[in-house]
């Protein structure tokens, strides 16, 4: 059966309609067969009066945007969703969307079966191998997030090289798997978005940062800081990599990496 938008749509309305007494947001839909960027049109529809939970879901994207401006084109049978938010957070605590996230989608595709961690700061890995990312982006005044649209790629049944990996081979492996369609995948990642979000709103990066950490995989993770010797033992509220160094080293026992500063790659 072929792609049908009618179908996408009516599916996420569904799915969404069946867990709606646990989401903090009320959304609405915009789906498209093919955008330059789910995140540049999102901006486009919010600069035209769209409000907070609005999502943009695309099959294709041409330029799509990813970490530190790298462009790519995402081909069809991926997720590619972004959605609004209007958080009125301090600029300072921008990193904690990404990580509520993060965190929210993991915990949402645990549930149904399929072992998800998080690589800092914002991959979501299985066996070693890249699921998906997030990209958040923000528009600020006067030192608070007054817009944000956070980004979602997820790997379904879309081509991948050999550090990714695909959610629909992966549940292949499972007689009866917990997500059956792309549509299923959608009102997942929004589900999780909603409770990483309502969790970071409510709660605050305090009760956030433990659940992030206990899905990291760099926990532990040996790490050469300008020739001096580490590992990585978490993440600060502002979303640096803590790194404990040597207790030889010249520098001091405990630094902190911004996002950007340091690549921790991939083992395939």
């Amino acid at each position: 059966m072929g792609f049908s938008q009618e179908r996408l749509e009516a599916t996420l309305q569904t799915l969404l309609e069946q867990i709606s007494s646990q989401m903090f947001l009320q959304f609405s839909l915009q789906v498209f067969e093919q955008v330059a960027s789910t995140n540049q049109t999102l901006w486009e529809a919010l600069d035209r009066g769209a409000g907070e939970g609005t999502v943009v879901i695309a099959l294709q994207q041409t330029a799509g945007k990813g970490q530190w401006g790298r462009k790519w084109v995402s081909s069809k049978g991926g997720l590619y969703l972004s959605v609004a938010l209007a958080p009125n957070l301090a600029v300072e605590k921008a990193a904690g969307l990404t990580l509520a996230s993060a965190w929210g989608i993991a915990e949402c595709l645990r549930e149904r079966g399929v072992p998800v961690a998080l690589k800092w700061p914002n991959d979501l890995v299985v066996c070693d191998r890249k699921l998906g990312g997030i990209l958040t982006e923000t528009r600020v005044h006067k030192g608070k997030i007054t817009q944000a649209v956070v980004g979602v790629g997820i790997n379904w049944n879309n081509p991948v090289p050999p550090v990714g990996i695909n959610l629909q081979s992966l549940l292949a492996e499972q007689t009866r798997p917990a997500i059956t369609c792309l549509e299923m995948l959608a009102a997942l990642a929004i589900k999780g978005i909603d409770s990483g979000y309502q969790l970071l709103v409510h709660k605050g990066i305090t009760h956030l940062l433990p659940k992030y950490q206990s899905l990291l995989t760099n926990i532990g993770q040996k790490v050469v800081i300008e020739g001096c010797e580490g590992v990585i033992i978490g993440v600060s509220a502002t979303g640096e990599l803590r790194v404990r160094l040597n207790p030889n080293s010249a520098i001091a026992s405990e630094i902190s990496l911004p996002p950007g500063t340091i690549s921790l790659g991939y083992n395939h």
